[in-house]
């Protein structure tokens, strides 16, 4: 999956254990693992600010996006809609 759950960095940062976190957001320490281990299919907004607010993180410091593969040559990671290439500053006819 290419969204990469990093809350085991923070715990390292953080010196705290699973246990802990999962108490303090108020999640079970299995639903923080399954989290934690990138098979959550979905993350609540409440948990994510919850992770946050006990971590002192920001959420884009728990989740970021890596590609599963080549990105169609598209550089910037950038969904195009046409195989038309458009320079940058430079606006399509």
């Amino acid at each position: 999956m290419p969204i990469v759950v990093a809350i085991d960095v923070m715990l390292a940062k953080r010196k705290m254990s699973v246990g802990e976190l999962a108490d303090r957001v108020g999640i079970t320490p299995a639903n923080l693992a399954v989290l934690k281990n990138g098979r959550a299919k979905a993350v609540r907004f409440t948990t994510l600010a919850a992770l946050c607010e006990v971590l002192g993180c920001q959420p884009g410091d728990l989740l970021h996006w890596e590609p599963d593969g080549p990105v169609d040559g598209n550089t910037d990671g950038a969904a195009q809609e046409s195989g038309a290439s458009v320079p940058a500053g430079s606006s399509p006819q």
